[in-house]
Parts: C-alpha cells; sequence; structure tokens
C-alpha cells in the first residue's frame, strides 16, 4: 500500500479487512502474540475461538478482547497439545459446533524447557511445538477445506536456524539440551508447513498453507513468567523501551496476521520483521534456511508424525 506522500507505509493492523462471517481458530490464544492477533480478528468482525489449555486463562482472554471489540464473537475451546486425547476431544467439539473454518493459526508453543515427555511419551518442544498441532491440523482440515479459501498459518521462529533433526533418536534421547530441543521443533513446524501446501497443491485444494515468526517478541512463551497484571504492567513498560532486536507482542504478531489475511499472500510463503536479525521491524516476505526447505526431510517428517500420532491427513 502507497501513502498520500508517494512513499510505501508499514503494513499493520489497520490493513486486515473485514472479516464478518469468517471463522478462525488460533492456539495458545490466551496470551501474547495469540492473544494480540485474536483481538484484531475479532475487533474486524471474524468468529474467533481460542483454543488453549488452560480454561480461566482462556476466559479471562477472551474478556480483555470484548473489552476492546464489544460486539466480537469469541469463544474459548479447552485443549491441551501434550495430550493426543485432549486434541481429539477438542477437534470432535470444534468441528461439530465450527464445520466451516476459514482460518487455522498454529501459534502455541513452548520453549527452553527441561527435558520432559508428553502424556504421549514425545519430547515436550517436538511433541507440543508440532506433532501437536500436526494432529490437530490433520483434524480439522475437511473443515478448513470447506472454506472457500482457507488459510492455515503456523508459527515458526528464528530458533528453527539452529534445528536439527535426527530421525533416528526424534525421543531426542541423546544430547538433549533445552535451546536445541526447541530449534529442533521450530525447524519441524517449517518443514509441516511447507510439505502441507506441496500436498495442498498436488491435491487441487483450494486452501493455502503458510509459515510466520514474529521475532523478537516480548511474550510469555512456554508459561514463563506468568500471566499476571503485574507481569502485563512490566511487558507493557519494556515495549515502551526501544530495544533493536525486542518488539511489542503487537508487533510480533503482525506477520502472522499478514500471512493470515492479505490478499496477496500465497502458500508456501514465510513471514517476519524486516528489521535487524530479522527481530523486530514492519511484516515482510522472509526467507528460511536450506534445511526446512528439504522436501525429502518434509516428507520423511511427515510419515513419522502420522506414525506417531495416528493422524493420516483427507488429502
Amino acid at each position: 500500500m502507497v501513502a498520500a506522500s508517494g512513499r510505501r507505509r508499514r503494513w499493520n493492523a489497520d490493513d486486515v479487512p473485514d472479516l464478518t462471517g469468517r471463522t478462525a481458530v488460533i492456539t495458545g490464544a490466551n496470551s501474547g502474540i495469540g492473544f494480540e492477533a485474536a483481538k484484531v480478528l475479532a475487533a474486524r468482525g471474524a468468529t474467533v475461538v481460542l483454543a488453549c489449555r488452560n480454561p480461566a486463562k482462556a476466559r479471562d482472554a477472551v474478556d480483555r478482547i470484548r473489552a476492546v471489540a464489544p460486539e466480537g464473537d469469541v469463544s474459548t475451546l479447552e485443549m491441551d497439545l501434550n495430550s493426543l486425547a485432549s486434541v481429539r476431544k477438542a477437534t470432535d467439539a470444534l468441528v461439530a459446533e465450527r464445520p466451516v473454518i476459514d482460518l487455522l493459526i498454529n501459534n502455541a508453543g513452548v520453549i527452553m524447557l527441561p527435558y520432559g515427555q508428553t502424556e504421549d511419551g514425545f519430547e515436550q518442544h517436538f511433541g507440543i511445538n508440532h506433532l501437536g498441532h500436526f494432529a490437530f491440523t490433520g483434524l480439522v482440515l475437511n473443515a478448513v477445506l470447506a472454506a472457500d479459501a482457507g488459510r492455515i498459518v503456523t508459527v515458526g521462529s528464528n530458533g528453527h536456524r539452529m534445528g536439527k533433526i535426527d530421525f533416528d533418536d526424534l525421543a531426542f534421547t541423546r544430547g538433549y539440551k533445552p535451546l536445541r530441543g526447541y530449534g529442533r521443533s521450530k525447524l519441524a513446524n517449517l518443514l509441516f508447513s511447507y510439505e502441507l501446501q506441496r500436498r495442498l497443491e498436488k491435491a487441487g485444494a483450494p486452501a493455502r498453507s503458510l509459515a510466520a515468526h514474529p521475532g523478537g517478541a516480548n511474550t510469555d512463551a512456554g508459561g514463563f513468567g506468568g500471566d499476571s497484571p503485574a507481569r502485563r504492567k512490566v511487558k507493557q513498560v519494556i515495549d515502551r523501551v526501544p530495544n533493536p532486536i525486542v518488539h511489542s507482542a503487537h508487533k510480533g504478531s503482525l506477520p502472522i496476521m499478514r500471512a493470515a489475511v492479505h490478499p496477496a499472500a500465497e502458500g508456501g510463503q514465510y513471514y517476519g520483521p524486516s528489521g535487524l536479525l530479522k527481530m523486530t521491524g514492519r511484516p515482510v516476505l522472509v526467507t528460511s534456511n536450506a534445511a526446512s526447505r528439504d522436501a525429502e526431510a518434509a516428507a520423511r517428517l511427515w510419515e513419522h508424525s502420522e506414525r506417531l500420532t495416528g493422524v493420516t491427513y483427507p488429502i
């Protein structure tokens, strides 16, 4: 978009179009970039479902969204990506009520956890950040395909550049370090997003799969620091202090929203901040590393993900 002065202005939340009649589902939307995205989408008329593991925090998020978007149609869905049983139960409830989903944002995630396993025995970063979303997306995909032009946006991270997937040790029993676990899960997110787009194209499906990352967003990823009123005040102070590699959760949500709603966004694209180290700045098209674009590795990861989750895709 070009400003009156002739200079191209920065894409921002004001560019989100009217979304009346469209349904958006966002995982982990009770705080951080997921909450910021939900707030804007609701204000633009979308029906928004907050898929969260903590019902109390999700209800509080709904109240905060309605404070700025009183007419917003916002509801909650209890889902814990730590448990495939919870994912399946949540999916059954969701598609029964929302048979058409226009926008799915796979946002929830954990970071820098000590070694631990999910309810199903997966390393936590890989199980929650990747496998939980892989299962959820596959189980709701028919509802996305029922939309005129559904979009699936998977939230990645600059951390994917530190990731390496050892297919002989997906349980990460050797050489585990929290940062390696996180990086591996974010690499998996991008491999999944790009492979999903390839499969949608091969099937001739109208839906699109994109990815985006928030850069250095000031959030409570993984639940660290809590989400108390006091913590929010601290975050507000931090957000007002200029920092070349950290920006607000709202600004961090803009690449995700651009991938989700921009008319020109295409399947297989990756959005992120434009500034220093791709940590802050306006939301633009960015590139991910070569490992994330490895189609052979992506297909192999897909096969393992289907086996581990028991979820096969209807395409």
